[in-house]
């Protein structure tokens, strides 16, 4: 047994998979001997395979959902003093063979949460599986910044008090998308580890994922966590402690600066930040140029803070009306000089096009000035800091 497991739970959630359990928990077993089985309202009798097995079972009175068993392992967990729990599926897909790297991910890490990637490279796993986690994937990254192989895998090492402390409300698999997120919001850290899958053929699987519904579960989840991904207030921190967001203005550059150096963000970083927030805050995209700063900030890492606040300078009017100014140029040959309830009224559609062109040069020299500006005034900045003690290298 690895020396560092004493302290993590084998969690198995069950419901419905007779068949297979019992070889899963078996080789389980000879790698660790601290497991719980929970069975999620099984109707055929699936824990009562398990008898003369050397494990702990839970039963839920009813099916309520895997997001529900695995919260019910995690208080049991907790509860009996363990620091994590590893998750796998009953119906024999993970291998018990894959727990070691679990347990030296754990051992390296034991704030993070450990996910499987899945070996997708074998001709039996199905296209709508692969769509599933490439989508997955990909709000992930939108919603939080952070990127992982395989989101939706079930096999994973979750640390017990810090999930226990997250805001969780989903109860069935959309539980699984929503802990990561939340997590991510948090400060824990996510973890890939490579894992073998088995997917036996088509007429042989047994999924319990209700299309229609768990579908409709996750488009709802993905709607409120980008949204709640795009406000402006911040996420409470659970890792790294509750630092509270600083706020940034253009009024007050050199203190902005200086609040965001502290978050561990290097000049350049600020600086690309800045750059992308320029170039889109001088887009005419009226009303969302907020919006699609965070989301396009959230996507590519970078600060979000610094992003927006380096947009405002392309606030109306004075961008706008040059981004027109040279638009009109590029289709004319002369600059508008005529300011009228005609150009700016009636002909709103052309300026609308002439803002657009206009914002293709104007945007990019912009957004090189301000990156320029802003790298400079952070690496000064920085030497300071370090120089006083405020930042480590």
């Amino acid at each position: 047994m690895n020396d560092f497991s004493p302290g993590i739970l084998v969690v198995i959630p069950l419901y419905n998979h007779a068949d297979t359990v019992r070889d899963v928990v078996e080789r389980v077993l000879r790698i660790h001997d601290q497991v719980l089985v929970v069975d999620d309202g099984s109707s055929d009798a699936g824990a009562s395979v398990l008898t003369g097995l050397p494990v702990r079972i839970m039963r839920q009175p009813s099916n309520r959902g895997k997001g529900e068993a695995l919260r019910t392992a995690l208080i049991e967990a907790q509860r009996l003093g363990f620091s994590h729990i590893v998750t796998l599926d009953a119906d024999g897909q993970h291998f018990p063979e894959d727990l070691p790297e679990f347990f030296a991910a754990i051992k390296a890490d034991p704030t993070g949460i450990v996910v499987g990637k899945r070996d997708f490279e074998q001709a039996s796993i199905p296209g709508a599986s692969r769509f599933g986690r490439n989508f997955s994937n990909f709000w992930l990254r939108v919603q939080t910044g952070k990127s992982l192989g395989d989101s939706q895998s079930g096999f994973r090492a979750y640390p017990v008090n810090i999930v226990l402390g997250l805001p969780l409300y989903e109860k069935h698999y959309s539980f699984e998308i929503e802990v990561l997120v939340r997590a991510a919001w948090a400060g824990v850290p996510l973890h890939d580890v490579d894992i073998q899958v088995y997917y036996p053929a088509a007429q042989e699987r047994i999924s319990h994922f209700r299309g229609f519904m768990d579908n409709f579960r996750l488009t709802i989840l993905n709607t409120k966590l980008t949204l709640r991904s795009v406000a402006p207030w911040p996420h409470r921190k659970l890792v790294h402690g509750g630092v509270v967001e600083p706020k940034i203005t253009i009024m007050h550059p050199l203190r902005s600066l200086r609040a965001l150096l502290t978050e561990n963000t290097t000049p350049w970083q600020l600086a690309i930040a800045g750059a992308v927030g320029v170039f889109l805050g001088a887009l005419p995209i009226m009303a969302a140029h907020t919006i699609v700063i965070l989301l396009v900030a959230g996507f590519f890492r970078l600060n979000k803070v610094a992003a927006v606040g380096a947009s405002q300078l392309c606030m109306p009017p004075l961008i706008p009306g040059l981004c027109i100014e040279v638009g009109y140029f590029m289709r004319n040959g002369t600059f508008l000089t005529e300011i009228s309830l005609e150009t700016l009224g009636y002909q709103a559609l052309d300026r609308l096009y002439e803002w657009l062109l206009g914002s293709l040069i104007v945007g990019p020299l912009l957004a090189t000035l301000a990156a320029l500006i802003i790298y400079l005034a952070a690496a000064t900045i920085s030497r300071e800091m370090k120089r006083v003690g405020h930042v480590s290298d």
